[in-house]
């Protein structure tokens, strides 16, 4: 077992943490709204807030009341965010891209009373809600059928008495996992976890009021509410806010507002390390990129640092543990394991525990990844056999990933147990092919997923999206391929599609792969 160094938490709600030297920082901007270059301060964060937690709870809001939030990056995102937990609810965070079904799911199964959106999103949001119940919809701005945001905002009563609030026990957040297996499930995540989560990555990570982040990651997801909202507003830091990621803007960003760190997933990095437009900007403040949410690929991580010039390190987490579980320290310089996820976070243990028997693994062998903490969530919303099949009666959560650990105490992530191609019962992992791919100049992106096969049990195919100018058949990427890996890993079949399915968080459906194989 691999143990963090221990840490304290204090008994706050989120807001509380959060929030504590906001009015303090007055005038120093929060959150800069990228495409517009409109600044929301520290003090305006702070007050409305305040006001939000008001103006819901003169519409009879009440504690453990769910609110729901359908929007992209905006700097007023943080406001509604912290503005329903104040008032003693639970925010639910929402894929913009969902459909009205998987909305109407979401909304139904968390029981939310009120809706947040913003009019390109309105008729589906509209939808949603009066499918499941909701009670009323607001929005940014103004659209007709909606209740502008700025009502909540100009309630002029105080907000409600939140001092008795248990963080440990409360709810603060309820994000739905990405349903790539069955239909997403609520993850409850109370005050103590967030907070404990937030301590965890100030412990190994070195930000400063200083920084300038971008805001690229969606603050639904948990990698960017906990990264990019609640750490760095905690911090002081200054967060460039991005809607939706377009490859020039984002560049165009990172140079006017001289951004010093950015948190990415391996779809951008792929980007930043292959697109000629990058060399047509001045990216010389950033110190660090850190990628998560899925495996980076060693070689791309490395000619992205070989790009830039900066730093590259990743980490490790999952919506269940609010998320981080594992991270590169920065204090670890320079950094040349580009494919390890770092050590384990302070506060969490982490063993790997063989597949097949159950019992723990040797250091250098591969099993799947356990841990434990005060970041670990409550439970499934609603769902306690879910529940029981991934969080033990020790706490353990079962993360369902396969890794390695090394005499360092650094953890490197194979791939998914449930998706381990078993070809003639060999072990094949889909990212390691991926990320073999990424590598070849003529590749921009790829997914291998298992196809049955009478006699292999399964074989590996991959998807791949060509960079355009490059003309490879089927047959050129399995020749280069068989030419790097064991037999038992070649590719059997490749197929060429315009674009990789992805959750918002970068990670491959490969079930939208394996249902698009099996209609052909």
């Amino acid at each position: 077992m691999y143990t963090g160094d221990p840490i304290s938490i204090p008994d706050l709600s989120l807001p509380q943490f959060v929030l504590e030297d906001a009015y303090a920082r007055g005038d120093k901007p929060a959150l800069i709204d990228g495409p517009t270059g409109r600044v929301l301060t520290y003090a305006q964060l702070a007050g409305g807030v305040e006001r939000v937690a008001a103006g819901l709870a003169a519409r009879g809001f009440s504690r453990g009341d769910v609110f729901g939030i359908l929007s992209p990056n905006l700097p007023e995102f943080p406001v509604a965010f912290h503005g329903a937990l104040r008032a003693g609810g639970v925010a639910t965070t929402m894929n913009p891209i969902s459909s009205v079904d998987e909305l109407t799911h979401q909304l139904s199964d968390s029981k939310a009373r009120y809706l947040l959106t913003v009019p390109p999103f309105l008729d589906k949001a509209r939808e949603a809600a009066d499918r499941a119940g909701v009670e009323e919809v607001f929005v940014f701005g103004e659209a007709e059928g909606a209740t502008p945001f700025s009502a909540l905002l100009a309630e002029a009563g105080d907000p409600p008495d939140t001092s008795d609030l248990d963080p440990s026990t409360a709810l603060a957040a309820l994000p739905y996992s990405s349903g790539t297996t069955g239909l997403p499930k609520g993850v409850m995540l109370t005050h103590r976890n967030l907070v404990a989560n937030v301590i965890q990555v100030q412990a190994v990570d070195d930000g400063t009021a200083d920084d300038v982040l971008i805001a690229v990651l969606p603050f639904f997801h948990i990698y960017g509410m906990t990264i990019l909202v609640n750490a760095a507003l905690n911090t002081g830091q200054t967060v460039v806010t991005m809607p939706r990621f377009d490859l020039g803007q984002f560049l165009q960003l990172m140079q006017d507002h001289a951004v010093t760190k950015a948190f990415l997933v391996p779809p951008i990095l792929v980007a930043l390390a292959k697109h000629p437009m990058v060399d047509d900007y001045d990216l010389s403040a950033l110190v660090r990129i850190v990628s998560g949410a899925a495996p980076l690929g060693e070689e791309l991580a490395a000619a992205v640092h070989q790009r830039l010039g900066c730093e590259v390190k990743q980490g490790f987490g999952m919506t269940e543990a609010s998320p981080v579980t594992h991270f590169v320290p920065a204090s670890r310089t320079p950094w040349t394991k580009y494919g390890s996820i770092g050590s384990v976070v302070p506060g969490v243990d982490a063993k790997l525990m063989d597949v097949d028997t159950g019992e723990e693994v040797a250091e250098g062998e591969p099993g799947e990844l356990w841990v434990r903490g005060p970041n670990v969530m409550a439970g499934y919303l609603g769902n306690p056999e879910a529940t029981d099949r991934t969080l033990d009666d020790d706490g353990w959560l079962h993360t369902g990933d396969v890794a390695v650990v090394d005499a360092d105490g650094d953890f490197t992530i194979v791939d998914r147990v449930k998706e381990l191609i078993k070809y003639k019962g060999y072990q094949v992992p889909p990212a390691e092919l991926e990320a073999l791919l990424l590598s070849h100049d003529g590749i921009d992106d790829a997914a291998v997923i298992p196809v049955p096969d009478e006699e292999a049990g399964e074989i590996p195919k991959a998807y791949v999206v060509l960079k355009p100018g490059h003309d490879l058949s089927a047959d050129d990427v399995m020749a280069w391929t068989a030419e790097r890996v064991a037999p038992y890993k070649k590719l059997r079949g490749v197929e060429f599609i315009d674009e990789i399915p992805k959750s918002a968080s970068g990670k491959i459906l490969r079930r939208v792969l394996v249902e698009r194989d099996r209609a052909e």
